[in-house]
């Protein structure tokens, strides 16, 4: 479901990446394919380097659907980033990349707490993280950290993953429990 980003894919995921329905709410909305295949090489050397760590998302048949991110990593927290291609909406994907990616960082990283920060008018993605068990609206408990990303024009909703949180998520799931 997911792999470490490499330029192969970069033409699949351009494609996907510049439908009308996606565009506005990719992190690096890129203007060509050019400037994707940049910053895609940009995202493997930061990844190298610690600053970030980036997944393409692959369907059943191991074509790439998507990205995901984990950005700004400091203080063992991070913020995430996903957007996954208009053909694939609807069908699970977000919600199956977003806890492989979390159990990565949880269990395999230093990572304590993962920010998603949303677009206000962004109802399909604040629909999508609302329907995770482990994920909260953070707003107000992580004022600073909101009031960071309020900063511009733009308005965003923050959502906080604490480690703990989805690692008990994780367990109800394991067990058959609904948490």
């Amino acid at each position: 479901m997911l792999k470490q980003r490499d330029l192969h894919e970069c033409h699949a995921l351009y494609n996907l990446m510049t439908d009308p329905a996606v565009f506005p709410y990719v992190r690096y909305p890129c203007q060509s394919y050019e400037e994707y295949l940049f910053i895609t090489k940009q995202l493997i050397i930061d990844e190298e380097q610690g600053t970030c760590i980036s997944r393409t998302i692959l369907d059943e048949i191991g074509h790439p659907i998507g990205t995901i991110d984990l950005y700004h990593i400091h203080h063992r927290t991070g913020f995430l980033a996903t957007w996954i291609g208009a053909p694939y909406f609807g069908k699970g994907y977000n919600q199956r990349a977003k806890e492989a990616f979390l159990a990565e960082l949880f269990l395999g990283q230093d990572i304590e707490t993962i920010f998603l920060k949303i677009r206000t008018q962004n109802i399909r993605s604040k629909r999508a993280v609302e329907k995770l068990p482990y994920v909260k609206l953070a707003n107000e408990r992580y004022e600073q950290v909101y009031q960071s990303i309020n900063r511009s024009q733009q308005r965003y909703d923050l959502y906080g993953v604490e480690r703990s949180d989805f690692l008990e998520s994780s367990r109800g799931i394991q067990h058959g429990v609904a948490t």
